[in-house]
């Protein structure tokens, strides 16, 4: 594998190349071997040793409790110390299997600073997918959230296929003090074996293993190491110096810390010089999470931004709703005037005004009351509701990465902002694109392989060295990227059309009836549809249009709920041409989740398993007539 971007100090400018097809960003900060998790936590002591890293929020109470960078880092070695004493020695593989909060992240840092590598499990998943987690990766310890999972995995230990790795797996429960337990079995530890490990770790060794979710087939471990992790950390700090070097920095974290996107929030605000960091368990609570933690950014997949918008969209009624979707529309005119050399018109200035009192700052609220910035990542947020968060007065930046690459490979800039773009390559990376628009990646955040499957190595890397992305897309003029859909997705008509679906289902996921949308055609004479009903939004939306209460399977055939469905067809196929227009959907009784197995944990569609399981429905699309 060749040598990422070169350390250097030159400012981290997007660089084009000759042939027109490559995008680099030099290194921002210059890197050495000793950048780890250790190191991250150490410096940051050093910087900044009263000030807050971690906010808490007890479960009775509305109040989060600060936590210095001082005592976050005693109580890290703390538990390190009792990682130890249980007899892990450096390199061994430790499990969390939690939902997102303060306990998952001191576990990840205590474990790093004892030299072990973490090996995340989502709190959703069968024991099936954990036990083949917890085998391939050897696992020594799990830690798990509650006595469900406890009781889970201690039937997986008993009852596993490979007893001979599952025999030595240990369980501790944090429900059950898992914590306390360490932090008193540390205590006959001596401290500077502790130092020597911490001490002895380099950029080089292994972090973590990340189990990606997978549309097909089984997971695959994604090993990343330090480096990958607090240099690509450390960088991002100088590259979005807006969001991570302002006066005040807060984070609350809400994604799932098993993705490698929520990891990474937790070590670039480690890495940044006074970032404080939150974390909410629970979706339910998210409002009054964001209302009492006041984050100044946030980051989240796609589908959280277009809930908030549905939600208000579908609370509304009558003349508020009038109102509100008159705002929603001068808000995207007003970010597209942004784009033009005139700027916005007085009169469109005139009203953002009073619309800003009347809908945006309520919007604003929601998130806290202080968010400059949202970054939204895990997949293509659209145009526009991109247009509508920069009009209400919040900067949207979009991010594009993957597991393989430690979560970002690319974003858009505050400065230089192009909405429908993930903007150009991180600090220390370089994309290519292939030469059928496939996204080349390499760079400090590249992955060093799959665990134990050097076949699926060499299958996602090329011979010198960069990551096959499996992703399409072009660079614009600019040098921004512009990911226009899956290279496995792209769907060909028996006319010899390709479509690309995730135009048409990001638009049409965008209505508040609409849960999830899989674009079919395949072979088939036109593109067709399956769409499932937003259970949470559909009562509000109901309300709204004056309709007695209908549950989701009535509202599956009710012409009412069927006509609003194709007007937001209608909307979807404006963004394409006729031949690329949905012609004929149908909608589904159930939603895709996770539980049955149609969503990954990070929301996306398992688009093979979907189509075996609906090919019926499939059928019955082009066995009536289209429109």
């Amino acid at each position: 594998m060749t040598s990422p971007a070169q350390p250097g100090t030159e400012p981290a400018a997007l660089q084009q190349h000759a042939d027109s097809t490559t995008r680099s960003t030099p290194l921002a900060v210059p890197v050495h071997d000793g950048m780890t998790a250790p190191w991250a936590l150490a410096e940051r002591v050093r910087r900044s040793p009263s000030a807050p890293l971690v906010a808490r929020k007890p479960s009775v109470g509305r109040r989060w409790i600060p936590m210095s960078a001082t005592a976050f880092h005693a109580q890290v070695r703390e538990v390190a110390a009792g990682f130890m004493s249980l007899g892990l020695r450096p390199g061994d593989a430790i499990a969390i299997m939690s939902h997102t909060c303060f306990e998952w992240t001191l576990l990840d840092f205590a474990a790093w600073e004892a030299g072990l590598v973490v090996v995340p499990i989502y709190e959703t998943s069968s024991a099936q997918q954990a036990e083949w987690i917890l085998t391939d990766a050897s696992v020594r310890l799990v830690v798990v959230e509650n006595a469900g999972m406890e009781q889970m995995v201690e039937a997986i230990r008993t009852h596993g296929a490979d007893q001979a790795t599952l025999a030595e797996l240990r369980v501790m429960c944090l429900s059950r003090g898992a914590i306390t337990d360490l932090i008193a079995a540390g205590k006959s530890v001596d401290r500077a074996g502790l130092d020597a490990r911490a001490c002895a770790l380099t950029s080089a060794d292994l972090a973590t293993i990340v189990y990606t979710s997978g549309t097909t087939g089984r997971p695959k471990g994604v090993e990343l190491t330090h480096g990958n992790l607090i240099q690509l950390g450390v960088n991002t700090c100088e590259h979005v110096p807006e969001i991570l070097g302002a006066e005040e920095v807060r984070a609350l974290i809400f994604l799932p810390l098993a993705h490698v996107l929520g990891r990474f929030i937790e070590i670039a605000i480690v890495c940044s010089e006074r970032g404080v960091m939150g974390h909410a368990p629970d979706v339910k609570h998210l409002v009054d999470d964001l209302a009492t933690f006041s984050p100044t950014f946030v980051v989240a997949v796609p589908r959280v931004f277009e809930k908030i918008y549905n939600a208000a969209d579908a609370r509304s009624t009558g003349n508020r709703q009038k109102v509100f979707r008159l705002a929603a529309k001068t808000a995207i005119a007003y970010s597209r005037a942004l784009d033009t050399p005139q700027g916005p018109g007085r009169g469109l200035r005139a009203q953002m005004r009073v619309f800003d009192r009347l809908v945006f700052s309520k919007l604003r609220a929601v998130l806290g009351g202080r968010v400059t910035h949202v970054i939204s990542g895990g997949g293509p947020l659209g145009e526009r509701l991109g247009h509508y968060y920069r009009g209400a007065g919040v900067t949207v930046l979009e991010g594009y990465g993957l597991t393989e690459t430690s979560a970002p490979c690319a974003v858009t800039l505050p400065a230089s902002m192009r909405i429908g773009t993930v903007g150009g390559p991180m600090p220390g990376t370089e994309l290519r694109l292939a030469d059928d628009g496939e996204i080349l990646v390499r760079g400090i955040g590249l992955f060093r392989g799959y665990h134990a499957n050097p076949e699926a190595t060499a299958e996602a890397l090329t011979a010198d060295g960069w990551l096959r992305t499996g992703d399409v897309g072009a660079f614009e003029d600019d040098g921004s990227l512009r990911i226009t859909g899956r290279k496995k997705e792209l769907i060909v008509t028996a006319g010899g059309k390709n479509v690309a679906p995730a135009v048409l289902e990001d638009r049409l996921r965008g209505h508040p009836l609409v849960s999830q949308v899989l674009v079919v055609g395949d072979n088939r004479p036109c593109i067709g549809a399956l769409v499932t009903l937003d259970a949470e939004m559909l009562p509000l939306w109901l309300a709204s249009h004056g309709i007695e209460d209908l549950d989701p399977v009535s509202a599956v055939s009710d012409p009412r709920v069927r006509a609003a469905l194709e007007r937001a067809v209608a909307r979807a196929n404006e963004t394409v041409s006729r031949a690329e227009s949905i012609r004929t959907f149908t909608v589904l009784p159930g939603d895709f989740t996770i539980d049955n197995g149609l969503l990954t944990p990070s929301f996306k569609v398992r688009r093979t398993e979907a189509l075996e399981r609906f090919a019926d429905e499939i059928d019955a699309l082009y066995s009536r007539p289209v429109a």
